[in-house]
């Protein structure tokens, strides 16, 4: 299935990382973005932010009293 990479930067950015690794272009863009994704899906979601700030700031109005 054919890929075009239109904007020139994103191709500067595809063609430098896949010849810093030494990778072909679809080798390179395949691991920039499942890197990328990996990155993402790893932040802890936003309620999961809320919660621990929630305990947190529990913890430490418990250690005030």
């Amino acid at each position: 299935m054919p890929f075009h990479i239109k904007n020139p930067e994103t191709d500067a950015l595809a063609r430098k990382l896949a010849s810093l690794k030494k990778i072909g272009l679809t080798e390179a863009v395949h691991l920039a973005l499942q890197n990328e994704l990996e990155r993402e899906t790893a932040k802890p979601s936003l309620p999961d932010v809320a919660a621990e700030f929630c305990r947190a700031l529990r913890e430490k109005s418990v250690g005030r009293r």
